[in-house]
């Protein structure tokens, strides 16, 4: 795996403040945004980076790691333990013989990633490094399951993206992150899924609430209104004296429940009394007379 310099890509400094970082993010973020940007792979490839940059620096102990071994951070962990046994091989061994005695760490770190011969545990395979992906969709997308390609790292990811996705979930999927270090498995990609909100359908868990305009005389007579849902119109009948705020509950014609077939939650419809306006004298009188009846 190559080299990529967090810093460089947020354009920073490598001593940047939190918030220097968190500006950066945003200005980048917003420039590349793919929904500024359609069609346009370089910047959806750019955008994947700052987003992985960011999530690097903003960490603080990630961004420690990432200042001492660079594109090798994740494997951190081990790294310092190879190092604690490097260093207590030599106090044992007084620095000389077969030991580390005559290396500086950077030879010891590239021997450890195939850079030199020696033990095994230098060439230890390491998985690779994972991936983190943020993927727009809006509410009419993740109501239905659909097949949606990305681009990360510059290659092309085909999934599926089941129906019922919440905002905010993450997925995971085994074997598309970075190579492996000396023959170990690739890492993972994690997409992040951000829905963005609806003008007219509010979602709540697998619920959705909407709001439905009734005419006066509709609500004091009573018919039927045509109603627009996520699976298509539905006809419902207005009682008469209906109230302003009176909720309807439709079962099952909410959002589907992730990874649960043929289950769904429910739709809340309120109705709001459309009052008339604009009334000429003959009807003004007509509610005179209605009111004094």
């Amino acid at each position: 795996m190559d080299y990529i310099d967090y810093y460089k890509i947020l354009d920073l400094k490598k001593d940047a403040s939190t918030d220097d970082i968190k500006k950066a993010y945003r200005k980048l973020a917003r420039k590349h945004h793919p929904d500024l940007n359609p069609n346009n792979e370089e910047a959806n490839k750019k955008f994947q980076q700052v987003n992985e940059a960011n999530e690097v620096l903003s960490d603080p102990e990630k961004r420690k790691k990432y200042d001492k071994y660079g594109k090798d951070w994740q494997h951190a962990d081990q790294l310092d333990a190879q190092q604690k046994q490097r260093s207590q091989y030599q106090s044992q061994s007084g620095g000389y013989g077969g030991g580390f005695g005559g290396e500086d760490f950077s030879d010891f770190f590239s021997s450890m990633f195939g850079g030199g011969g020696g033990r095994s545990s230098r060439n230890s395979p390491f998985k690779g490094q994972d991936y983190n992906a943020d993927l727009q969709l809006n509410l009419v997308d993740a109501y239905a399951t659909h097949k949606q390609t990305l681009t990360v790292n510059g290659k092309q990811v085909r999934i599926t993206i089941p129906a019922g996705v919440e905002n905010g979930q993450k997925i995971k999927l085994p074997g598309y992150g970075a190579v492996g270090v000396n023959n170990g498995p690739p890492g993972d990609l994690y997409i992040k899924f951000n829905i963005a909100d609806h003008p007219r359908f509010k979602r709540k868990g697998n619920d959705i609430y909407i709001q439905e305009e009734v005419d006066l005389y509709t609500a004091i007579l009573g018919g039927e209104k045509i109603v627009e849902t996520l699976n298509g119109k539905v006809k419902l009948k207005i009682p008469e004296g209906t109230q302003p705020d009176t909720t309807l509950r439709l079962k099952e014609k909410g959002f589907p429940v992730y990874k649960k077939e043929n289950q769904f939650g429910d739709l809340y419809i309120k109705w709001q009394i459309k009052l008339p306006t604009n009334l000429n004298a003959e009807q003004k009188e007509l509610f005179e007379k209605l009111s004094k009846s």
